[in-house]
This record gives structure tokens, sequence and C-alpha cells, in this order.
């Protein structure tokens, strides 16, 4: 998959260098909107929680052949918790930012292919603490953390004199995941582990409708983001110092599809 990405992007970059540039993007873009999307967590074999979420998107890129991005979002929602007991209506956000670099090729006058790589964080809270499940369990605040890499391509197609086609495709490179458990949530004495995870990777797409107006532009389109992380490494569990067991955080996946809609300046 990682050799595939670099291939793409140098390809891409190849037949860009033939290209020379018939009308430049603008210079400066401001981006913000609404999102709404549906996300489920897996555990194979494990648990389950899934439900909406609902957020703001926003971002500010620089073109001059070259290309600088910073992007970020945040969205709320409560998820249903199932696993042999359940747990409704459990508060959860996220908050992500990236940046970006990358080089826009201009091909025809009405095509873009912009190729780029940054470095992105994402962070989600996952809190049941005092609530109990339908079995008994005692729920407790997670937290995780990823430290990543985005590889990806974004073609621009003009349709029309006012509309645009814009597709995204994305590899997103796991560099470490951090889970923190708050155990002691759940049972004072416990401490509150934090596993790490080294392998993982995600993969996104997205295809936006552009509507170009004199003052204010605006794009609406679906996406789906995809993770899939490896089990951690072992932490020790202790109660009140003393090691009584071992946790780690199992192999899981992530998919989320939603829509946005954003006003661009």
């Amino acid at each position: 998959m990682k050799k595939l990405a670099g291939a793409v992007i140098c390809i891409v970059f190849a037949v860009g260098a033939g290209n020379g540039f018939a009308q430049p993007l603008k210079r400066h873009t401001f981006e913000i909107g609404p999102e709404i999307s549906y996300r489920v967590y897996k555990e194979p074999g494990v648990m389950k929680e899934e439900g909406w979420m609902y957020g703001l998107v926003g971002s500010y890129a620089y073109h001059n052949k070259l290309m600088l991005k910073v992007e970020g979002r945040g969205n709320f929602g409560k998820v249903d918790y199932s696993n042999s007991g359940n747990i409704n209506n459990i508060n959860d956000y996220v908050l992500e930012g990236r940046g970006l670099v990358g080089f826009d090729f201009l091909i025809a006058q009405v095509h873009s292919i912009t190729p780029y790589i940054g470095v992105g964080y994402r962070y989600l809270n996952d809190d049941s603490s005092g609530r109990i499940s339908t079995t008994g369990a005692l729920g407790y605040e997670r937290e995780s953390n990823y430290l990543y890499s985005p590889i990806g391509l974004e073609i621009n197609v003009q349709l029309g004199d006012r509309f645009y086609v814009k597709e995204s495709m994305e590899f997103d490179y796991l560099w470490r995941g951090w889970q923190k458990s708050h155990l002691s949530d759940a049972l004072p004495g416990f401490n509150d582990p934090t596993n790490t995870q080294k392998k993982g990777y995600g993969v996104r797409g997205y295809i936006g409708f552009l509507i170009v107006t004199k003052k204010i532009d605006f794009e609406l389109g679906p996406f789906v983001t995809y993770w899939n992380i490896k089990k951690s490494d072992d932490e020790t569990i202790t109660y009140y110092g003393t090691p009584v067991d071992i946790g780690w955080e199992p192999k899981n996946n992530t998919t989320e599809i939603g829509f946005k809609i954003t006003a661009r300046f």
C-alpha cells in the first residue's frame, strides 16, 4: 500500500513536469462548514460502538505552484456500546489537525492535480465513566491518540463555467497510537495504563461538487474514512501499586461515512 502511494505520486510529478501552468489557482483560500457522519468502531470478537457524529471542518490553503495547507475538524456525538452487555448514549468527541504540503499541476486550464504529504494528529475521547452496562460492567473514560502522515492526491475537474468536481484519495501511515484507559473511573485503586500502538494505517476518499460565485464558493459532498490498527503493546495493570494483570488494546477498525458542506472565501 505504501509503495503504491509512493508510485502514484512519482508518476503524477513526472506527468505534471511536462505541463506548464496555464492558470494559477486562488492564492489564498479559507474554508469552513458543518459535517455529519456515522461512525462504527469495532474490536472484532470483542465489542462494537456506533453512532452519529456532528461537527465543523475548516482549513486555510496557500497556492503558488507550491501548495501549503492547514486544516482541522471537530465533532461530537453519542454512541452505543455493545458486547456481552450494552451501554447507550455514550458521549464521544473527536479533534483532528493536519498540516500538508504539495505541488499543483494545472493541465488544459480546467484540470488540476495536487499530490501532497504531511503530518496529522487525531484525538478521540470516549467517556462512559459512571455508566453501568446491562450486565453490570462498569464504564470508564478512554482517550485515543494517533500521530500519522497523510499521503494523498487531489484532482479538480471543471464541469462548466461555475461548476467543478473534486476528488481526493489518501493513505494515512500511522507513526504511533496511544490509548489511555482510565480504569480508576470504574474502580478506585486501579492505575490508568497507556498502551502504545505501533502498526496501523488509514485510507480516505472524498468527492465534492464546487459551485463558484463572485464572492463565496460552496462545496458539498460525501466522504469516507477507514482506520485499521493492530494490537497494542502490553501494559501492567496495578491495584494500589500491586501488579494484578496485563492489559492491551485489541486490533480494531473504525469506519466513518459522512457528508459535509463548506463555504469557501
